[in-house]
């Protein structure tokens, strides 16, 4: 019998909560709709002026600083490997070598294409 009475008054407030927030949406409803025009697109273009605190940023060019770094960049040209002993005491004939050779590339400004991005 308790539990019984206990959803009862539990019922009971919520009816009363939806009929008091409907009342109060209602009200508003009957405010806003009374009101002058202006004042609703000038709320709606605050709301949506700035796409909430972003922006686009649209994709450029940039200069950027790199440092200097070796690059495997390809050879046309032959050299010769010199034929010499390892640390392990194997012997490494000498060849003739043409294609990718590590280069050592001094600090430079280039340029890189950075995207568009909201930001």
């Amino acid at each position: 019998m308790r539990a019984l009475t206990h959803v009862q008054r539990l019922m009971a407030g919520a009816a009363a909560t939806g009929l008091l927030a409907g009342g109060a949406a209602l009200g508003m409803a009957g405010t806003a709709s009374a009101s002058a025009p202006a004042a609703a697109p000038a709320a709606v273009a605050g709301q949506h002026s700035d796409h909430g605190g972003h922006h686009w940023n649209k994709g450029h060019w940039e200069k950027r600083w790199v440092k200097g770094h070796w690059e495997k960049k390809w050879s046309d040209h032959r050299s010769w490997h010199y034929a010499h002993w390892d640390h392990w005491g194997n012997w490494h004939h000498g060849y003739w070598d043409h294609g990718y050779t590590w280069t050592y590339v001094p600090d430079h400004w280039d340029w890189y294409w950075s995207d568009g991005y909201w930001g």
